[in-house]
């Protein structure tokens, strides 16, 4: 791995971890090369009536997953999720999620990349894919790319 691409995975994570919305979820990331892992607190906060984690609790660390594993590849510009499909098979009511995202296919458009997540015992508990494409946006310090 290239002294850049090092470089370029850091500044994503601390990009990650300094969005609002992470104050309130408090995950963890990990970026490689066409992947990344997220892996993120599961909170009270975020249930919905019947007592387990809210639809899009899970939906936020799908996306993010496959957001970032596509990021990985992208060093120009910030991407914009154009679609994402979200499958929820088990319901979650504590302990981690560790979410997994990959890409499927890349081009300079439209980047397809997929996640699952997983709860502490390893069980799947929810996929989803999506795609995303190049924003105007360029990635830099105003948009916490340091």
């Amino acid at each position: 791995m290239t002294d850049r691409t090092k470089q370029h995975y850091a500044k994503l994570c601390r990009m990650y971890l300094s969005a609002a919305v992470n104050q309130l979820y408090k995950p963890e990331i990990e970026i490689r090369r066409a992947e990344a892992t997220i892996i993120t607190p599961v909170q009270e906060c975020f249930f919905h009536a019947g007592g387990s984690w809210h639809g899009s609790a899970y939906f936020k660390v799908l996306d993010d997953a496959a957001y970032f594993a596509a990021m990985s590849r992208q060093f120009e510009s910030f991407l914009l999720t154009t679609s994402f499909n979200t499958y929820i098979t088990r319901a979650v009511t504590g302990g981690k999620l560790r979410s997994e995202g990959r890409i499927i296919s890349y081009s300079k458009q439209l980047i397809l990349a997929e996640a699952t997540a997983y709860d502490d015992r390893g069980r799947e508990v929810a996929r989803g894919s999506g795609t995303f494409m190049p924003s105007a946006k360029l990635l830099n310090e105003e948009i916490g790319y340091i």
